[in-house]
């Protein structure tokens, strides 16, 4: 078998909408097409034996035991190798349970689709799946546990942790996006002007200056004990000259721990010697420079915590501690506490293994023990000095007896520090009755609080503390989306973007858009090249200055990787016409128009997907979607435009020389045609279809006809407003256009404009591309020859696969079989080839390159323009 390649979806794809993780791995399973599972000897059995939890999946049969049963009746690899990949996934502690096999219409060759919950997990699990079956098919020993502990260590690495998790699952909850904007805990919450910032449990409404207060042990403890809040006495030092007068001021027994420190990093407790101190000293040097040194209060160990000056939890602390059987070594008693199922690797559960370090042996040796100790029954041995989860602590949920007092001096303290999520440890014998009368006292107060002892207590009620941060963060009535319209198709995406964007930002809105020559915000250009995937929609949507998003989305990026938002208000789908057929097994109109039908399914409930009326591929979108439907055509007795309008539907239409908006059975005249520039006097039929489906998307998401006709009147076609979309350069005595027509229904367009010109000699420049089919080549070389009277061929970019000669040579096929005496030359190089065609323009000639490379182009027309007009 062979891996042809592995794609990671991460928004609605051509999979699913709704699961937007999965791994799409093309397989070749070779010569096992000829081979299903009931054709290789011992295979039920082997599999059966290495992986007997795969029997809980149910597979078609519908029972558990289903996937078995199809095993033995005789299954393709690709489908055994999917579940076998969903069973790692779950082994290693992650359930998935989607998982789809098909062919791709390649014999032997499937698309092994299957859920993820981590990208790099989701790919080693595909790799050792197809591993796996290998070693199955041929009889070899294979160690599936050590796959299983490669993909926990691997999910460890790149997961979030358990705090930020919680927080972007419960925004996930509440229908809120998120993009993760780093490989750490950095998150970004809602689009655009809407968005907000959080890593781990610090917002980006967090004060900079409370988090240098809390990180400053000593001035925290200050400004507590300042504001009549109980502290530990205590002082702060750097220098060890000044350790034994600390010692004796304060008084034994002590608690060391650095001044900046955190997770309980270098802390010593109940130290009780001097020889202890200086040894205590030592290792709180190594995380601060300066060591804080206070009374050791004998009691519990609370955390409490407070978001938006508000008390949500309160949980009770014990370090990590095993409590002897009167027969165990603490080593035994460890090992042992390790195999509870709900100890598990980092923050993979409820509780962290214990591990044995130097603090471990420093707890055991102030009670003279060794690993090798055998505790008395029922003995507490504790074997970290702090209660951290990190290290093995455990804890309990309290929230529900903690005193009003004490609520209240903890909001104060969450003030004081002026902290909106803030982690407050306290020292006390408990928390029912008011610290005053326990002696309790504050020992911290912590930004960024680990929110896992609250959210999975080993003991007492989980707490949602992740609901207050998006309460505080995203009130009632604040909006966390911004607008998105997105237009796919085949032809026409980019200048249709490009117009509902100038409409959009006429409306008084700071618009981004992706289009296929690059990235704008409002009148900038950020980012140059094909910008119409994934990765430029999500640029658009981190931008926070964005309001409005205008979004080109191109079938390529779909394919690869999915949507790079989750929903829109609105889709537009241009058209589909035969373009890129043959790649990425899209073989037919329909395959593609289910590619397209991605961007429409992504519209929300009550939003609206606008649709070509006179396409019919376009039009049976509409039996996919859950939203509004609204059509637009050239012809206002389009049987599917009456229907739709008589049940009352909105329709966009080109009547009586006039852009129309169809409402019902009313009329609403927008503009006329030729007035339009875009349309070039009505003179282009493709571009009086881009102006109903840009008028039409901007009257559905709600702007007015008014608003909606000013912005066509203002949007000029020329090379700043619209690069390569029919650039016309007006010399004296002959014309240039350049346009980025690229498939042979674009050079449709180009010819029925190209009949409307007077010219006694039209010159066309054309080039090919190397990934499309061979006939696609030739059409475009047909189309050529019916409409230029010489032809020039250029091929130097976007070969693809190809060599250079052969895409010509299909391009004078196709130039040959409609006009055997076409007069045409090859010049390589698309600048030479513009420069021998304007070297040839005579008096009334019109030059017209179809160009993939426009800026080249554009700038080389442009400077021969300014040379003639003396600039």
């Amino acid at each position: 078998m062979k891996i042809i390649e592995i794609k990671v979806m991460r928004g609605p794809n051509f999979w699913s909408i709704n699961r937007k993780k999965l791994i799409v791995m093309k397989l070749d399973i070779e010569e096992l097409e000829e081979c299903p599972t009931n054709k290789i000897p011992g295979f039920e059995e082997r599999i059966e034996k290495l992986m007997p939890t795969l029997f809980t999946h149910r597979c078609s049969e519908g029972v558990e035991g289903g996937l078995f049963i199809r095993i033995k009746e005789g299954t393709w690899m690709g489908h055994v190798i999917e579940h076998i990949a969903l069973e790692l996934q779950s082994l290693a502690g992650m359930e998935c349970g989607y998982g789809r096999t098909r062919s791709t219409g390649t014999k032997g060759v499937y698309h092994v689709v299957f859920s993820y919950m981590e990208e790099a997990v989701g790919i080693y699990a595909a790799k050792a799946a197809v591993k796996i079956a290998e070693a199955l098919i041929n009889n070899e020993p294979y160690d599936v546990e050590n796959d299983i502990r490669e993909m926990r260590e691997l999910r460890e690495s790149v997961r979030f942790g358990p705090s930020t998790g919680s927080i972007v699952d419960e925004a996930i909850a509440r229908d809120i996006p998120f993009i993760r904007i780093n490989s750490e805990s950095l998150v970004q919450l809602g689009y655009g002007k809407n968005q907000v910032r959080f890593r781990a449990t610090m917002t980006d409404r967090t004060s900079s200056i409370a988090v240098d207060l809390a990180s400053n042990k000593d001035e925290t403890k200050r400004m507590l004990k300042d504001a009549a809040i109980p502290v530990a006495k205590g002082v702060c030092i750097s220098n060890p000259d000044d350790l034994e007068d600390a010692v004796r001021n304060v008084g034994f027994p002590l608690v060391f721990k650095p001044l900046d420190g955190n997770h309980g990093k270098g802390a010593s407790i109940n130290v009780k010697t001097l020889e202890e101190a200086v040894a205590a000293f030592e290792h709180a040097k190594k995380y601060s420079r300066k060591i804080i040194i206070e009374k050791f209060i004998t009691g519990f160990d609370f955390r409490i915590l407070v978001i938006n000056n508000r008390f949500i939890a309160a949980a009770l602390r014990e370090p990590a501690h095993v409590t002897g059987d009167g027969k165990s070594t603490i080593q035994q008693l460890i090992d042992k506490e390790n195999l509870d199922p709900r100890r598990g690797y980092g923050h993979e559960n409820v509780l962290t293994e214990i591990s044995i370090d130097r603090e471990t042996m420093e707890q055991l040796a102030k009670k003279e023990y060794t690993l090798d100790t055998v505790l008395k029954k029922h003995e507490l041995c504790y074997l970290k000095g702090t209660a951290n989860l990190s290290t093995g602590g455990t804890s309990t949920d309290i929230t529900d007896i903690v005193h009003p007092h004490n609520i209240f001096i903890c909001e104060r303290i969450s003030r004081v520090i002026g902290l909106d999520i803030c982690g407050i440890d306290i020292m006390a014998s408990n928390l029912s009755e008011p610290l005053e009368t326990t002696g309790g006292v504050v020992l911290e107060v912590n930004a960024a609080p680990g929110f896992r002892m609250h959210l999975a207590p080993a003991k007492g009620l989980p707490r949602n503390v992740a609901a207050p941060v998006i309460d505080m963060l995203y009130p009632t009535g604040k909006s966390c989306r911004i607008p998105i319209i997105a237009i796919t198709g085949t032809n026409g995406k980019t200048t249709t973007t490009r117009l509902i964007a100038h409409i959009v930002k006429n409306n008084g809105f700071k618009v981004g858009f992706t289009t296929s020559d690059g990235i704008y915000v409002g009148n900038s250009m950020l980012t140059k090249g094909d910008t119409t995937g994934p990765v430029s929609a999500e640029f658009i949507l981190k931008d926070p200055t964005v309001e409005f998003a205008v979004l080109e989305t191109a079938r390529g990026g779909i394919l690869r990787s999915g949507l790079g938002f989750g929903r829109c208000d609105v889709a537009v789908v241009t058209n589909i016409q035969e373009d890129h057929m043959g790649l990425s097994d899209i073989n037919t109109l329909k395959d593609m128009a289910n590619v397209k039908g991605v961007v429409a399914k992504s519209v929300k409930r009550d939003g609206y997907v606008v649709l070509n009326a006179d396409n019919q591929y376009c039009v049976g979108i509409s039996k996919m979607v859950d939203c509004h439907v609204a059509y637009f055509s050239l012809d206002e007795n389009n049987k599917v435009i009456r229907e739709h309008c008589k049940k009352g539907g909105i329709a966009a239409i080109y009547e009586n020389g006039f852009i129309t908006i169809k409402k019902g059975e009313w009329k609403f005249r927008v503009e006329k045609v030729t007035t339009i520039p875009l349309t070039f006097g009505g003179r282009v039929t493709f571009m009086i279809y881009n102006v109903l489906a840009a008028t039409l998307a901007s009257y559905v998401y709600g702007f007015t006809i008014e608003d909606i006709k000013v912005s066509l009147d203002t949007f000029i076609p020329s090379a700043a407003q619209t690069p390569g979309r029919m650039n016309i350069f007006d010399f004296k005595e002959y014309k240039v256009m350049i346009d980025f027509a690229h498939n042979a229904d674009g050079f449709r367009g180009i010819k029925e404009f190209m009949a409307t010109i007077e010219s006694p000699y039209k010159i066309g420049i054309i080039t090919g591309t190397g990934d499309r089919r061979d006939d696609d080549i030739r059409d475009m070389g047909r189309i050529s020859a019916e409409m230029f009277d010489h032809i020039i061929i250029r091929q130097d970019k976007f070969l693809r696969g190809r060599e250079a000669d052969d895409i010509v040579r299909l391009l004078v096929e196709g130039i040959h079989e409609a006009k055997p005496d076409q007069s045409y030359e090859y010049i390589p190089k698309e600048i030479e080839a513009l420069k021998h065609a304007l070297s040839l323009a005579k008096p009334g000639c019109y030059i017209c390159a179809l160009s993939d490379v426009l800026d080249n182009a554009i700038d080389l027309v442009q400077s021969y323009l300014d040379k003639e007009r003396g600039l």
